[in-house]
């Protein structure tokens, strides 16, 4: 995928979550699905694993996942 789409999915998650966040940092999605949307995720060895695990409780999860699944822009 172009960095165009992943720019491009970087901004809806930004428009659903009301802020700027960083989509690879698990520490600001953890805390952003907590405060908006009060989803909980439940705990595994990883924050794609949580993710993974509660995709159906709101459209920016899908998202996320999305988007950390097409790792680094090319330069």
């Amino acid at each position: 995928m172009t960095s165009n789409a992943k720019d491009f999915l970087l901004k809806r998650i930004c428009i659903y979550a009301g802020q700027e966040i960083d989509p690879d940092s698990d520490a600001q999605v953890a805390d952003m699905l907590r405060r908006k949307f009060d989803i909980q995720l439940p705990q595994r060895r990883s924050m794609n694993e949580s993710l993974l695990a509660t995709t159906s409780d709101h459209e920016i999860i899908a998202l996320i996942l999305q988007y950390r699944s097409m790792g680094e822009p090319k330069k």
